[in-house]
C-alpha cells in the first residue's frame, strides 16, 4: 500500500512538472503533511515550512542561515530606553497576494499587525477560536500574555508595542512564525460570509510565493508572487511533494523526482554524499530530543523516580544505533552551540542496577506505563519508533513494563499536552531564536502547561530564574541565571534530556543559493535552479 501511494504520488509530481514546461520549477520532498496554513496556532517546522517561511512575511526576521535580525515589514524600528516600547515603521507599499477567493484594495497597514496579534491576545476576539479546539501555543507559552500591555497604531504605518516590563528576547520572538502577519481585510471578508475556517486552509500574506492548491497528503502548489516587495522569486513553481519515509524521500532524490529533502535517515548519508549529483549540506543543530515524563502523574511525580528511569537508559547505546555518528549526548535542555550552556553539568550515567535499586527504595516495583514514540523523522530524532523499543528493553531490565504508543504527528502533539496524559511522552525541539530563553520557557515554563511544557512541571525556582533572565540585557547576568535554571533541571529530571543531532540537507548540485538554518526551517526565498 505504501509503494502504491508513494507511485501514485511521483506520478502527480511528473505530471505537475510536464504541464510546466517552460517555468522553473523547485521540488521539495517533505517530511509530513501541514496541519493547515495559518502558521499563528501551529507548532509544528513542516506546518511551518509550509506556511510561514512560504506565504507569510513577520515584522522582522532572521537572515538566511543566521540568527541575526534583520527588518522585513518593518523597514526600521525603535526600543524605548526603558525596554518598554517598540515602535516599529512599516514598509510602504507591502502588497498582500491575490487569490480567486480574495483580492485586496490596500496594502499592508499597521491594522494588520495589531489583528494579526489581536486574534490571538484577546478572547474576546472572535478569531480567537475561530478553529475547533485550536490554541496559541507559542504566544501562550512564551508568555506574550504577561508582557504585552497594548498594541498601538500610531499611524498607518507605525505600530507601537507597549510592555508591562522589559523583555531582553521579545524582538528575536517577533521574527518567529507565530508572529506571520496576516491580513485583516481577508479576516473581514471571511467573517461576513460566515466562513472563517478558510482563512486556515486558502491562505493570503505577503510572502514571496502565494498559495495554489494542496492535495492532502501528497502535494502541495506555490507560485512565486510577482508583486513580493523584495522582487520576485527566481523560482517560478514550488512543490511540496509529501513524502514521510525518510528512505524513501532519499530514493526520490536520487532519482530525480524531487531537488532537495530534509531529514536523511542516517544510513542513508553516505550512500548521498557519494551520488556526484548531489551536494549534502551539513551543520551542527541547534536542537534537543527529549521525553518528558508527566510529573503531575505517579509514580513519575517523584524526582527520585525520574532519575531512577533516566539511569536504567543506555543513552550512548541509542545514539550510536539511532543517530549512528550524527548524534551526541545531551547533558543539558540547550545544545552545546548556544550560549549559557552550563558544561558543568554531569551526563547521565547508565547503571541499571543502581537504577533498580532506587526504584525499590522508592516503592515502584513491577512498573507498567505508556512510552509515546513520535512517528515521524525529526531533526533531533532521526526514528523515535526505535528510540522507544531501546528504551523498552533497558526498562525491561529494572522491571519496568513500557507499551509503546504512537499517532499520526499531529493528532501525536495534541493528544501530548492533555493533562491526564499516561506515560513519558518522546518529543524534541528546534530553537525559534537563538535565545536560551526559546528553550527554557517555551519548554518548561509553568504557563507553558497544557501547550509546550508536555511535562506539566511547574518549579518555583526554575521559574524565577528564567523570568528573571528576560528583564535583564546584560549577557552574564542572563547566563548567571540560565546556569541556576540548568542546575534545577538536572536535579528535578522533568525529561530524559536524550541528544543534539548534527542536521544533514541532501539536494541536487543544481540548486543555487539555499542557506541551512540553524533555526531548522526550511526557506526557498532567493534559491534558484541552475538551467
Amino acid at each position: 500500500m505504501k509503494l502504491m501511494k508513494t507511485l501514485l504520488a511521483a506520478t502527480a509530481i511528473l505530471a505537475l512538472a510536464a504541464g510546466a514546461a517552460q517555468a522553473k520549477q523547485l521540488i521539495y520532498c517533505s517530511e509530513a503533511s501541514p496541519a493547515h496554513f495559518d502558521p499563528g496556532p501551529l507548532t509544528g517546522g513542516n506546518d511551518f515550512d509550509a506556511s510561514s517561511h512560504t506565504i507569510y512575511n513577520r515584522l522582522v526576521e532572521f537572515a538566511p542561515g543566521a540568527t541575526e535580525v534583520i527588518p522585513a515589514l518593518a523597514e526600521s524600528w525603535e526600543v524605548s530606553a526603558d525596554g518598554k516600547e517598540y515602535t516599529f515603521h512599516l514598509r510602504p507599499g507591502v502588497k498582500f497576494h491575490t487569490q480567486p477567493y480574495f483580492t485586496p484594495t490596500r496594502d499592508l497597514t499597521a491594522d494588520d499587525v495589531i489583528f494579526t496579534f489581536e486574534r490571538q491576545w484577546k478572547e474576546d476576539n472572535k478569531w480567537h477560536a475561530y478553529l475547533e479546539g485550536m490554541t496559541w501555543d507559542y504566544f501562550q507559552g512564551m508568555d506574550m500574555p504577561k508582557y504585552l500591555s497594548s498594541i498601538e497604531k500610531v499611524d498607518d504605518l507605525t505600530v507601537k508595542f507597549v510592555l508591562t516590563e522589559p523583555n531582553a528576547p521579545m524582538l528575536a520572538n517577533l521574527a518567529m512564525d507565530f508572529a506571520s502577519i496576516v491580513s485583516k481585510e481577508y479576516a473581514d471578508q471571511l467573517e461576513a460570509s460566515g466562513d472563517l475556517a478558510a482563512f486556515s486552509t486558502q491562505p493570503v500574506g505577503t510572502g514571496p510565493f502565494q498559495f495554489v492548491d494542496y492535495q492532502l497528503d501528497t502535494v502541495i502548489r506555490y507560485a512565486a508572487f510577482p508583486d513580493y516587495w523584495e522582487g520576485k522569486q527566481p523560482i517560478d513553481d514550488l512543490v511540496f511533494a509529501i513524502t514521510t519515509d525518510a528512505s524513501v524521500r532519499a530514493q526520490r532524490l536520487i532519482a530525480g523526482e524531487c531537488d532537495i529533502m530534509p531529514y536523511p535517515a542516517p544510513a542513508d548519508i553516505d550512500i548521498l554524499k557519494a551520488d556526484e549529483n548531489l551536494t549534502v549540506m551539513e551543520q551542527e543543530g541547534l536542537n534537543i530530543g527529549y521525553i518528558s515524563y508527566n510529573t503531575t502523574e505517579p509514580p513519575f511525580d517523584n524526582p527520585d523516580v525520574r532519575k531512577a528511569l533516566t539511569m536504567a537508559i543506555d543513552k550512548s547505546a541509542i545514539i550510536e544505533a539511532v543517530y549512528q555518528g550524527a548524534g551526541q549526548d545531551a547533558k543539558n535542555l540547550i545544545p552545546p552551540t548556544m550560549w549559557s550552556y552550563d558544561d558543568a553539568t554531569a551526563a547521565d550515567v547508565y547503571d541499571p542496577e543502581a537504577a533498580k535499586a532506587a526504584l525499590e527504595a522508592a516503592g515502584v516495583t513491577d512498573l507498567t506505563t505508556d512510552l509515546w514514540a513520535i512517528p515521524v523523522s525529526r531533526p533531533y530524532n532521526p526514528n523515535g519508533q526505535r528510540v522507544a523499543e531501546l528504551i523498552q528493553a533497558d526498562w525491561a531490565k529494572v522491571g519496568v513494563t513500557a507499551n509503546i504508543v504512537t499517532y499520526e504527528w499531529t493528532e501525536y502533539r495534541e493528544r501530548g499536552k492533555q493533562p491526564d496524559r499516561k506515560g513519558p511522552f518522546m518529543i524534541g525541539w528546534t530553537g525559534d531564536n537563538g535565545d536560551p530563553d526559546n528553550f527554557f520557557a517555551t519548554l518548561f515554563s509553568c504557563s507553558a502547561i497544557g501547550v509546550s511544557n508536555y511535562s506539566s512541571w511547574c518549579n518555583e525556582d526554575f521559574e524565577a530564574a528564567i523570568q528573571a533572565a528576560k528583564t535583564t540585557s546584560d549577557p552574564a547576568e542572563r547566563t548567571a541565571l540560565y546556569t541556576t535554571a540548568q542546575e534545577i533541571f538536572k536535579a528535578e529530571e522533568p525529561a530524559i534530556t536524550l541528544a543534539h543531532s548534527r542536521v544533514f540537507m541532501p539536494m541536487k548540485k543544481t540548486v543555487l543559493n539555499y542557506h541551512m538554518s540553524p533555526l531548522g526551517n526550511h526557506s526557498f526565498k532567493g534559491v534558484d535552479i541552475e538551467e
